[in-house]
């Protein structure tokens, strides 16, 4: 009974370090809430886009293919919110952009990027949402 109880013992021991990295590795995301998004600029290649959250935070969102209608001179964002308004991933995202005429596009974002202080301030300022 001794020794089951020593074996048991060292198995969950070698498996804590295991653990402790996949705990590590899933680590949540930055989430943000819908209503807190404030402002959105295209790249020029029309393959990601910035946003900014609050006063001081921004996004990048990396699009699965280029949305060349974010180029257009009346572009506007359109989300749709199925459930929580909470932004956690970009499953949690369903964005089109209309040209003003009634048409829209849909743009499957594939990742969303908080960027830090410094990558943000890097920006060029016809980039900064």
């Amino acid at each position: 009974m001794r020794k089951h109880l020593l074996a048991t013992l060292l198995i969950g021991l070698a498996a804590a370090p295991m653990l402790g990295a996949t705990a590590a590795s899933a680590a949540p995301a930055q989430c943000f809430y819908s209503n807190d998004w404030s402002g959105w600029k295209a790249t020029p290649d029309s393959k990601s886009i910035y946003i900014r959250v609050g006063m001081n935070r921004i996004y990048r969102l990396d699009l699965a293919n280029a949305c060349p209608s974010l180029q257009a001179p009346s572009a506007r964002l359109i989300t749709t919110m199925r459930g929580s308004s909470s932004i956690c991933s970009a499953l949690d995202l369903d964005l089109s952009v209309s040209d003003g005429a009634g048409f829209k596009v849909p743009c499957i974002v594939s990742n969303i990027t908080p960027l830090s202080a410094a990558e943000a301030s890097a920006l060029p300022k016809s980039m900064r949402p």
